[in-house]
C-alpha cells in the first residue's frame, strides 16, 4: 500500500531539462519540497537560472505576489552528484532522455533507494511504461505521468498504468495531479497513449492531401482554421513543433504499432527534415520565417475548404472512435485530452455525436472506396454503435 500523497510529501524529479524543471516548478508552487536531480551540473545551472527568470516574470506580471518567487525557488533543492537524497521522496518523476535502457537503469537504482511505499513515475511520451517498470522488483508502484510542454501552463496529464501497476497507485497519482491543478486522464499503456495517437491524422492526412495535389500548404491550413475552427493549421503546427520532432513521433508510433498504415510517415516531411527545414527554429519549414520572406496566399474556395476539413476531421474522429474500441481510454477522457492537450475546438467524440455516426462513417467509407487502402478502414465501433442506436454522450441525443 502506498502512503497518501499530500503537499507535504517530498517530490523528486530526475532530469532538469525542459520537462523536468517545469514539473519541479509545478510541484514547488503547490507547496512540496522538491529535489531536482541531473547528472549534468550545467543542466542544473540552466534550470535554476530559467526558474529564477520565469518566476520573477510571474511576479512582474502580478500573477505571483512579491516574494513568492523566492519562496517557491527555495523549496527546490538542486542535486547533481548522488541519487541518495531522493530516498526521502514519496513520489519521484523521471524526465530523462527517451531511451528505454537508460530509464530502466535509473528505475532499478531508484527502487533500491526509496521506501516500499514510494511511487515511481515516468514522464515518457513514447516508451512502454510496462517495459520501464519491468526493471523493478515492485512494478506495481510504477506508472506514467505524461505532462505536456510547458508543464506549468498545460493542464493535461496522461496517467498511464503499466500491466502491473496497482489500482491504488493510479488513484493516488490522479488525486495528486488534481491537487496540482491539473486535469488528469487515464490511458492504457499503448503507443502514443491518447494525444500522440489520436492526433496523428491531423498531420498525416494534411500531408497526404498536399502530396496528392488537392491543395497547397496555406490552403489546407486556412481550411482547418477558418472552416474547422482549429487554432493552427497542420503545417503551421508542424513548423512550430519542429518537423524533426513531429516526424520522429510519427515514425516511432508507426513502428510501435507494427507498421500500421494509418500512422505511416510522409516522404514529404522526411525530405523537409533531410533538407534542414525544421520549421520556426531553423527559419524555414513549410513556411519561410526569414526576415523579408513572403509566403503564398491560400485559395479560399469554400467547397475545397470543406472537402479538406471533412477529410481530416473524418480521419481524426475515426482515430478517436478506434481508441474507444480498443479501450485506450474512456470517451470523456479522450475528448478532454484532445481539447486540453492539443487545443482542439471540440472533443472529437462529441463532434461525432453532433454530426451523427452515420455521417462520419459515410465519409470514411467514401475514402475507403476511393483509395482501397487499409489506412482508410472505418473503426468497427461505428457500425456496432449505429446498430444499437448508441452515442458516446447522452447529452448529444437530447
Amino acid at each position: 500500500m502506498t502512503q497518501p500523497l499530500t503537499t507535504a510529501t517530498p517530490i523528486g524529479v530526475v532530469g532538469a531539462g525542459t520537462m523536468g524543471r517545469g514539473i519541479a516548478q509545478v510541484a514547488a508552487t503547490v507547496g512540496h519540497p522538491v529535489l531536482l536531480h541531473d547528472s549534468n551540473p550545467r543542466a542544473l545551472e540552466d534550470a535554476r537560472a530559467f526558474l529564477t527568470r520565469m518566476l520573477g516574470r510571474l511576479v512582474e506580471k502580478g500573477k505571483l505576489a512579491p516574494g513568492r518567487d523566492a519562496e517557491i525557488l527555495g523549496r527546490i533543492t538542486f542535486l547533481h552528484d548522488q541519487l541518495q537524497p531522493l530516498a526521502s521522496c514519496g513520489l519521484i518523476i523521471e524526465a530523462i532522455v527517451e531511451d528505454l535502457a537508460a530509464k530502466q537503469a535509473l528505475f532499478a537504482q531508484l527502487e533500491r533507494l526509496v521506501t516500499p511505499e514510494a511511487i515511481l513515475a515516468t514522464n515518457t511520451s513514447s516508451l512502454s511504461v510496462t517495459a520501464i517498470a519491468a526493471a523493478c522488483q515492485r512494478p506495481e508502484r510504477v506508472l506514467g505521468l505524461h505532462f505536456f510542454n510547458p508543464a506549468p501552463l498545460m493542464p493535461l496529464v496522461e496517467v498511464v498504468p503499466g500491466v502491473a501497476t496497482a489500482a491504488d497507485v493510479v488513484a493516488q497519482a490522479r488525486a495528486l495531479m488534481e491537487i496540482w491543478g491539473k486535469s488528469p486522464v487515464v490511458a492504457r499503456d499503448t503507443p502514443g497513449f491518447i494525444v500522440n495517437r489520436v492526433a496523428r491524422p491531423f498531420y498525416g492526412e494534411a500531408l497526404r492531401i498536399l502530396e496528392e495535389g488537392i491543395a497547397d500548404v496555406p490552403t489546407i491550413d486556412w481550411a482547418m482554421r477558418t472552416i474547422g475552427g482549429f487554432r493552427m493549421g497542420p503545417f503551421e503546427l508542424m513548423d512550430l513543433i519542429g518537423n524533426d520532432v513531429n516526424f520522429r513521433v510519427t515514425e516511432t508510433l508507426w513502428k510501435a504499432f507494427f507498421y500500421e498504415p494509418r500512422y505511416r510517415p510522409s516522404f514529404t516531411q522526411q525530405r523537409m527534415v533531410e533538407a534542414g527545414r525544421l520549421g520556426r527554429k531553423t527559419g524555414r519549414g513549410f513556411y519561410d520565417y526569414r526576415e523579408g520572406a513572403t509566403n503564398p496566399e491560400p485559395t479560399t474556395d469554400p467547397a475545397l475548404g470543406e472537402r479538406i476539413f471533412r477529410r481530416i476531421l473524418a480521419m481524426l474522429i475515426n482515430e478517436a472512435v478506434d481508441a474507444v474500441f480498443w479501450r485506450v481510454a474512456s470517451p470523456a477522457d479522450i475528448d478532454r485530452a484532445m481539447q486540453l492537450g492539443v487545443n482542439y475546438p471540440k472533443g472529437l467524440l462529441h463532434w461525432a455525436d453532433e454530426l451523427g455516426l452515420e455521417t462520419v462513417l459515410g465519409w470514411m467509407e467514401t475514402l475507403y472506396e476511393t483509395y482501397r487502402e487499409d489506412r482508410y478502414r472505418p473503426s468497427p465501433l461505428f457500425r456496432q454503435m449505429i446498430e444499437r442506436g448508441a452515442r458516446f454522450f447522452e447529452e448529444a441525443a437530447s
